[in-house]
């Protein structure tokens, strides 16, 4: 019997199934997607589109074109609730969408610290489309007058934006912004060694400085004021302060994991609700939690895939293995990057020659199908 697939998201672990969306329209099911925007950007690539290493159009995926050319619906829309007893999607616009099956992708989103609201001054690094303005902003900022640019978190977010704001500027000469990364206790803190030693000299002998002086307590407009009372004056403020999964979850009484996250069984599927599947950072894994890397997402693709095939057609679920270690390459602007891959750590060109093919080649890949 036909069913309704529904996909909230077109991240990258639903690539592969939207990729192949013509072989569940072929077995007589509706497929459709909803999305914030007709176009789903790749965030391992974000600091360098940042940086002015990639265009937009290098780092994105045509959600929309790539659901509709195979038969599909694609709702541009924010899912905020599921109405679990109706089976519905429920839309920030009020709108719902019925599902037999539905798979969440949603993404994660940067904690504002109660920012009663946006300035034209502050973003968050998530979601991607946030980095195109922010860089339009800085390069009108440095091209007046000197600034200060302070990025709060002390993760691979900042270090990245950091190495990448750099290279966005400098050019500016006397103008060069003053870049400060404000880290808590630590910068890269939960990274070997070698790694944290190889960023923060990438970033050092560019000039931007690391605070490891305390966390923060209030962020302001023009500045930010530390839980010791130091206060910093900031032009321009970037929040990387980690992410928190979609609070669709939470809001609809879904089990959750500790961080909000979907909990999921190894079928990736939610543990109260066997019609229910999720991947990439919007979940919890039950059996091992996992980092917010994409390398889990791409790991998951032809899992989920599988599986939301197997719900609609009443087939058996096949288990998700996270697998082993992973590759981490962090680009630090300017053409360099570190890379770690079990024992082998080292930074420079080489390191980020590596990253740079392997994310064209992913973004390749799925472009081909538009």
């Amino acid at each position: 019997m036909a069913k309704h697939l529904v996909l909230v998201g077109g991240g990258h672990a639903h690539m592969v199934t939207l990729a192949n969306i013509d072989a569940f329209v072929g077995k007589g099911h509706r497929v459709t997607v909803i999305g914030p925007s007709e176009h789903h950007y790749y965030s391992g690539m974000g600091p360098g589109m940042l940086g002015g290493t990639y265009s937009p159009p290098d780092i994105r995926f045509a959600t929309k074109h790539v659901v509709e050319k195979q038969g599909g619906v694609f709702v541009l829309g924010k899912a905020v609730r599921v109405r679990l007893d109706e089976k519905q999607i429920e839309l920030k616009s009020g709108a719902t969408v019925s599902y037999d099956v539905v798979s969440f992708n949603a993404g994660s989103y940067v904690p504002r610290l109660n920012l009663s609201e946006d300035t034209e001054n502050i973003y968050s690094v998530k979601p991607i489309e946030r980095l195109m303005e922010a860089q339009a902003r800085i390069k009108e900022l440095a091209s007046q007058k000197p600034i200060t640019i302070g990025i709060l978190g002390g993760g691979p977010s900042s270090a990245e934006i950091a190495g990448n704001i750099w290279q966005l500027t400098s050019e500016h000469g006397e103008n060069q912004p003053r870049v400060k990364i404000f880290a808590g206790s630590g910068l890269m803190a939960r990274f070997p060694e070698g790694v944290r030693a190889r960023v923060e000299k990438s970033l050092k002998s560019r000039g931007v400085e690391i605070h490891t002086n305390g966390y923060i307590q209030t962020i302001e407009s023009d500045g930010i004021i530390l839980e010791s009372g130091e206060r910093y004056d900031l032009d321009f403020i970037f929040i990387a302060m980690g992410v928190r999964p979609n609070a669709i979850f939470e809001r609809s009484g879904i089990p959750t994991g500790p961080d909000g996250g979907m909990l999921v069984n190894s079928h990736l599927q939610s543990t109260a609700y066997p019609e229910m599947f999720g991947g990439g950072d919007c979940i919890y894994f039950k059996d091992q939690p996992l980092d917010k890397v994409g390398v889990y997402a791409v790991r998951q693709n032809p899992v989920l895939y599988n599986n939301l095939m197997s719900a609609l057609e009443g087939e058996p679920l096949q288990v998700f293995s996270p697998g082993g270690d992973y590759l981490l390459i962090f680009n630090m602007g300017g053409g360099k990057g570190v890379l770690r891959k079990k024992w082998l750590t080292f930074g420079g060109r080489l390191a980020f020659i590596i990253k740079d093919y392997i994310d064209r080649k992913f973004m390749k890949k799925f472009q081909a199908i538009e």
